[in-house]
């Protein structure tokens, strides 16, 4: 059961029907999905989150839209977000994910937490030649 209600007509509120179209003038889609509509019970946090979003998965940059979206889905799936690991994987796959690259994520993702717990248990020392600060 969700811990808040999304409102009835969310779009009543100016402010979080401005962020409704923007969502969908910059994906250029008419669907406006659930995790917006939820984040409507408060319009600041609504503005606020979708602007980020915005900054980092919608603006160019170094990285090109599938390769944030794959990085996306990692982390979604290290922080156990079903939500997010669905909606993440289907905008991967809009962005080109095969299911073989999918299966290749999911292989690193699964050996990341392994070896993350096996260094954390183990409690070993990072190399110098890691640490940034020193070059």
């Amino acid at each position: 059961m969700p811990a808040v209600q999304p409102p009835e007509n969310p779009e009543s509120d100016p402010r979080v029907k401005a962020v409704f179209d923007d969502i969908r003038a910059t994906r250029k889609t008419d669907f406006i999905n659930n995790i917006w509509r939820y984040l409507a019970f408060d319009a600041d946090l609504l503005e606020r989150t979708w602007d980020e979003v915005k900054a980092v998965m919608a603006t160019p940059s170094e990285l090109d839209p599938l390769t944030k979206e794959l990085i996306y889905l990692a982390v979604s799936i290290i922080n156990n977000c079903e939500y997010c690991v669905h909606s993440h994987s289907a905008g991967a796959r809009t962005k080109g994910m095969t299911q073989s690259m999918h299966a290749e994520v999911l292989k690193i993702v699964a050996l990341a937490a392994k070896t993350n717990h096996l260094s954390n248990a183990m409690q070993v020392p990072v190399d110098p030649e890691f640490m940034l600060g020193d070059r």
